[in-house]
């Protein structure tokens, strides 16, 4: 049998016998093979020059799939072509709009990586970079910035901050877009300033506001030290994106710290920083604080009017952990400092918001309040704030707060909450509007109580709150208050207000020890106070308030300061305990650091179990970290090393793990 290529072109008649002389004229075609491309070799000249030559003409007139042909035909029977036209067809297949050709020219750039890195060159990764995440191709694209991060070249800030603008588009992306920024924070510390181009403030914006929105919050916390630590120096949008963040991990007192520098420029940029005072509501809301939310919302009353230059350019430091840390981390930021096409003002969370110049609280912020001060029986204190807010008459866009305060009260059935309101305000001289004294009476009818009938109807007299000579023979005669159809007495449709106080109620008062305990285990780690942090930890178990993932997150990080490895693997236990029992959800976040921690430690069959976990709840597994956390930590580790070797069990079993996860983050 032979062997043969069968070269088909486009001349119409081919004698065998010219081209192969010593083939039998009684051989059948059909028994004669073709591998190659027929359209691609004409008969004068090699095959190497011919397929070289096609393949430099489709490339040059955009023919990307005869390309495509005539590069796989060479390099079947050539290996691959010179640099210059092989850096044409990467850089050709990397303009196309198709992901089939991007990723095909991801793949032929990542074997060079492997195979014969001298032939890239930065520039075109650079582009096939940004493709690829244009494209909406998160994860190939990250694996050619990798590509370029591991030859100790940066990109420049622009085409960084380009690449990640397409990359935290989506969830995976932005968990690798902020795994990668992770990545060249830990370049720059280790190589210093004088090598590698710093990472600006627009790119950790981005990932932070992606980080927010896809729920990486402790990612995001990881990405805020690090910027702590570069000294980059962080504007509006990133107090805004961090007061997000802290608002996930429901970590109170770090936002506390912004608040004076937000303060200090919230009368001329308060359309920006409204929604720092929505999170540090919504926080003082978890932690049931309603004095600290009535605060806040005087405070916002009282920001008046600046001009930009009266204030004080200079950055604030603040600090991140304890404040009293002497060691501890400070991150540096400019509040007047605005990127306008970054700034993002449709997302707020419903409970502060900015309108025509002002600060305003929404119906749920304020049911929240009005609740929240009922349950602890302070009606009298409720009804102080809600007169000193309508005072100065600039927080509400309602003509008359107490009023809707008031009718709520009574739509749902808190007719003695309301009285009480109406009876605080009139001993302070005012008079709320007539119709919340006639709607009030209108509900004390249809519930029959009498007494109380009897007694507004002498408190409106001495008002001077009228009613109508029909509306008074109604009211005398209780029995008949239902036919009542005076304008005093129409009922108005259940508020807003009064929805939000409804839902509020079904709701019931939050158990906020979770949020006291984590703010405390928080401090602890920090401060590397690790066994206070282990006895607030203990102190939760025994009053059965269950850890979340921002308890294990706070011990395994605070365990990871000290290099106590071991510790980890102890609370990996009660981690597994806790997801069986549904007392935690799931978190990619707390994964990953148990991940790089027992790589730290040497724990590879802890690796490899949490490693399990993952890929059995269809988490994506960032092979590249993992496996350049391996090299870096241990990269000879068993390399050559035989089962039969091993010295005892124990290291032989270690032996198995180690060559597993060697096996699957593809190390030889």
């Amino acid at each position: 049998m032979f062997h043969l290529y069968l070269i088909r072109y486009n001349c119409s008649k081919v004698f065998l016998s010219d081209i192969f002389p010593k083939i039998p004229s009684n051989i059948h075609l059909r028994y004669l093979s073709s591998s190659i491309n027929p359209r691609t070799l004409p008969w004068e000249g090699s095959s190497h020059d011919i397929l070289l030559k096609n393949l430099e003409t489709f490339v040059k007139n955009h023919q990307v799939n005869e390309a495509w042909e005539a590069y796989t035909d060479f390099k079947k029977l050539h290996g691959l072509p010179d640099t210059r036209l092989l850096t044409k067809f990467i850089t050709e297949l990397s303009y196309s709009h198709e992901p089939k050709w991007l990723q095909r020219a991801c793949d032929i750039t990542l074997s060079l990586s492997k195979e014969k890195s001298n032939l890239l060159h930065i520039d075109h990764l650079h582009n096939l970079s940004l493709s690829l995440a244009r494209a909406q191709m998160p994860i190939p694209a990250s694996k050619i910035l990798r590509t370029i991060i591991e030859k100790n070249i940066i990109p420049s800030n622009n085409l960084l901050g380009s690449i990640t603008l397409h990359m935290v588009k989506k969830e995976i992306g932005t968990y690798l877009a902020s795994n990668i920024l992770i990545q060249i924070c830990d370049h720059f510390l280790h190589l210093g300033s004088n090598k590698l181009i710093k990472p600006d403030i627009v790119i950790f914006n981005l990932v932070l506001d992606a980080c927010s929105s896809y729920n990486l919050s402790f990612k995001a916390h990881q990405i805020i030290e690090l910027m702590a630590q570069m000294g980059v120096i962080g504007d509006a949008y990133t107090i805004i994106n961090i007061s997000r963040i802290h608002k996930i991990n429901g970590q109170r007192d770090e936002l506390k710290k912004f608040k004076d520098c937000v303060d200090e420029v919230a009368g001329f940029l308060g359309h920006h920083y409204f929604q720092f005072y929505d999170s540090l509501m919504s926080l003082h809301f978890k932690f049931n604080d309603i004095d600290s939310a009535s605060e806040l919302i005087l405070d916002m009353i009282s920001h008046k009017k600046t001009h930009p230059y009266v204030i004080e350019k200079k950055p604030f430091v603040i600090p991140i952990g304890s404040q009293n840390l002497k060691m501890g981390l400070k991150l540096r930021v400019l509040p007047h400092l605005v990127d306008e096409n970054l700034m993002k003002q449709e997302r707020n969370e419903g409970l502060v918001m900015y309108r025509s110049g002002k600060f305003v609280i929404s119906n749920n912020a304020l049911g929240k309040l009005v609740v929240g001060y009922k349950r602890q029986g302070r009606v009298s204190e409720l009804s102080n704030l809600l007169w000193r807010i309508q005072k100065e008459n600039v927080l509400l866009e309602m003509k008359d707060l107490i009023s809707n305060v008031v009718e709520a009260c009574i739509h749902v059935g808190w007719l003695e909450t309301a009285h009480d309101i109406l009876d605080d305000i009139e001993r302070k001289g005012n008079v709320i509007c007539s119709n919340s004294y006639a709607l009030l009476l209108k509900a004390y009818c249809e519930s029959n109580k009498h007494r109380e009938v009897e007694g507004l109807l002498k408190q409106m007299k001495k008002l001077g709150i009228t009613l109508s000579d029909k509306s008074t023979r109604r009211v005398s005669r209780i029995s008949e208050t239902s036919l009542m159809d005076s304008h005093l007495f129409t009922a108005s449709r259940r508020s807003d207000l009064a929805k939000c106080i409804v839902q509020e109620t079904k709701e019931g008062e939050k158990d906020c020890s979770i949020y006291k305990f984590n703010s405390s285990i928080y401090f602890f780690t920090k401060a590397k106070m690790i066994e206070d942090a282990l006895k607030t930890y203990k102190s939760m178990q025994e009053k059965k308030v269950y850890p979340n993932v921002a308890t294990y997150i706070y011990m395994v990080m605070g365990y990871s300061s000290l290099e106590m490895y071991r510790e980890i693997t102890i609370l990996w236990g009660d981690i597994k305990r806790s997801c069986d029992d549904g007392n935690v959800t799931i978190n990619r976040d707390l994964y990953e650091v148990l991940v790089l921690n027992f790589l730290k430690g040497g724990y590879f069959e802890r690796v490899m179990e949490v490693i399990g976990c993952m890929k059995k709840h269809g988490m994506y597994l960032d092979k590249w970290l993992y496996r350049s956390e391996f090299l870096k930590l241990h990269k000879g580790l068993y390399r050559r090393m035989k089962l039969s070797d091993a010295r005892s069990e124990a290291q032989g079993k270690r032996l198995v793990h180690v060559k597993a996860f060697r096996k699957w983050v593809g190390i030889d």
